[in-house]
């Protein structure tokens, strides 16, 4: 039987790992989004205060929770590749391991963070740059939402884990929990009880206790009770441990740069003015909102190739990686298109503010390069890390911090330009991105990985 020419099926290599694409990455995509959404529910709710102060002190203090938070979700994307590869080999024990040993080292970072949380905000305020009254608020949002550090740490190795194992259901859950609390908690603290920015701290942190409650759940209910006695006896055997310390430790300088990346960006923004970096903010809650649904698929990514490693599948990565990049540019375009051409409906949900709005129109078109270029980026980084080739990431990220961001914030701050700003962030996408592709189309004897840790 002839088929119709307009009849169309997928070979049955993307066919066979398309359903789980599809299933775990709408999973992954809207657990991520829950964090940009709630990030954007802060600035809406401080955005429509009076006092525009507090946004800008809650966006400055945003910069250490950068270093101290989304820096730390190498915990996350660790503890995710570690997971995935056990579980395509079967290896319950090794499962559980990655489990014990990711939140082990999550909670004494923790413990240290909240003990240090007076120096280091100290030290952080110290070199921000911000008028005293804007410090002040910002101080007052770091203060409150430092003490959910241990529950923030948590959830990033369980959410890992959990994705690692496919249970999307569970990780749904978590961001249901946590971040749609953070909504109905920013509402009663900041608009009804006037806590404004002590109130948005203190609701993420309230919020992030609550989805660890979840995630504790799910452990319990999910775990191979038999295999834990002989894994917590393995816990701390030193090569198992330094191999995943190594791991952890080049995903973190990824994070690192990147963060340090944003931070330098917003600290600039702040050095400009108390209207550039409210502007600047505002923007950035639309490239976060995208880059974080992206990273769904990165995660998928990571996910997909790590399991198809384990198992030996290695003729899949390749068409993975084409179908990742492909969705991936589709949704940044997405974001970029519908916030170019309704610029005013977009930015009047943030704030009521006129003249903010008028002014971040005006470099609104950034989203286009900016969001397109980290697209390409992280779906590279998910298959990388899914590989558990972590210095080549490593690598890349300084590359782009040294080469494509640097000397243009540099020259951005030199001139005063806030458009420069948003230059040397997409070069850093554009460098990040290319210097992964190099590195990748590098790799050609993927059975020779599969044979490698």
């Amino acid at each position: 039987m002839t088929s119709s020419p307009l009849s169309f099926s997928l070979p049955p290599l993307y066919s066979s790992f398309l359903p789980r694409f599809s299933k775990l990455a709408s999973v992954s995509i809207f657990s991520n989004m829950m964090v940009p959404l709630a990030g954007i529910c802060d600035t809406a709710f401080l955005g429509h205060l009076a006092d525009i102060r507090h946004l800008a002190g809650v966006i400055l203090a945003s910069i250490l929770f950068d270093y101290l938070y989304r820096i730390l979700k190498f915990f996350r994307n660790s503890t995710n590749a570690i997971t995935a590869q056990a579980a395509g080999e079967e290896d319950n024990k090794g499962i559980l391991l990655a489990l014990l040993r990711s939140g082990l080292v999550a909670l004494v970072i923790a413990v240290a963070i909240l003990i240090l949380q007076y120096p280091i905000q100290k030290f952080g305020f110290a070199i921000l740059a911000g008028s005293p009254d804007i410090e002040a608020f910002g101080i007052d949002y770091f203060d409150a939402r430092i003490w959910g550090a241990p529950a923030v740490l948590l959830n990033f190795v369980l959410i890992g884990w959990f994705l690692g194992r496919e249970k999307s259901a569970l990780v749904l859950a978590i961001s249901l929990v946590g971040n749609g609390s953070n909504v109905i908690l920013d509402y009663i603290m900041i608009n009804r009880w006037g806590w404004e920015s002590t109130g948005a701290g203190l609701a993420t942190a309230l919020s992030q206790y609550l989805a660890l409650i979840i995630a504790l759940i799910g452990v319990a209910v999910s775990i191979d009770w038999k295999a834990l006695p002989s894994a917590v006896k393995e816990v701390l055997e030193w090569e198992p441990l330094r191999s995943t310390v190594i791991l952890k430790g080049n995903i973190l300088v990824r994070y690192l740069a990147m963060i340090t990346a944003y931070s330098i960006f917003t600290n600039l923004s702040a050095g400009m003015g108390t209207e550039i970096v409210a502007v600047n903010g505002l923007i950035l809650q639309i490239v976060l909102l995208s880059q974080f649904t992206v990273n769904g698929i990165g995660l998928t990514t990571q996910t997909l190739i790590g399991n198809f490693k384990g198992k030996g599948e290695t003729e899949k990565m390749m068409p993975l990686l084409t179908v990742s990049m492909f969705t991936s540019l589709i949704i940044s375009l997405l974001f970029a298109l519908i916030s170019i051409l309704f610029p005013e409906t977009i930015f009047s949900w943030f704030t009521n503010h006129d003249n903010i709005s008028h002014s971040a129109i005006s470099y609104v078109t950034w989203l286009l390069p900016l969001l397109t270029c980290g697209a390409g980026a992280f779906i590279l980084e998910g298959y990388v890390i899914g590989l558990k080739e972590s210095a080549k990431l490593r690598n890349s990220a300084l590359i782009g911090l040294g080469f494509g961001f640097t000397p243009v914030a540099w020259m951005a701050w030199h001139f005063q330009s806030s458009h420069l700003l948003w230059l040397s962030l997409t070069l850093y996408m554009a460098t990040l991105a290319v210097s992964l592709g190099i590195k990748i189309f590098g790799i050609s004897d993927h059975k020779k990985l599969n044979l490698q840790s």
